[in-house]
């Protein structure tokens, strides 16, 4: 978004991506410049600040589910080794019963 002066006047020309190519969007000049300008600035304002609330809430929801991930890593290991002590052992993924020789 760029606000330029030429000639005493102002300018407003907003940026669009088109592909993976920028380019430059006039929009308006003097008044109307000025007022496209701030509403524009409003608005990503508000998406910081809505990204900023995202955020806040993941880290949120990530410290709740610390505990339980925590009791899940232990479970499968104690799982793990409660199958090893009864004989059976990891093929491709799946636990599978030794043979008896």
């Amino acid at each position: 978004m760029t606000l330029e002066r030429r000639d005493r006047r102002l300018y407003y020309y907003r940026s669009v991506r088109d592909g993976e190519k920028v380019r430059k969007v006039y929009v308006g000049a003097g008044e109307q410049a000025c007022i496209s300008h701030e509403g524009d600035i409003l608005r990503r304002t508000e998406r910081e600040a809505q990204r900023e609330k995202q955020r806040a809430e993941l880290e949120r929801l990530d410290a709740l589910a610390a505990p339980v991930k925590e009791l899940s890593e232990a479970a499968e290991v104690l799982a793990r080794a409660h199958l090893i002590a009864a004989g059976y052992h990891r093929h491709k993924g799946e636990y599978r019963r030794a043979r008896s020789a």
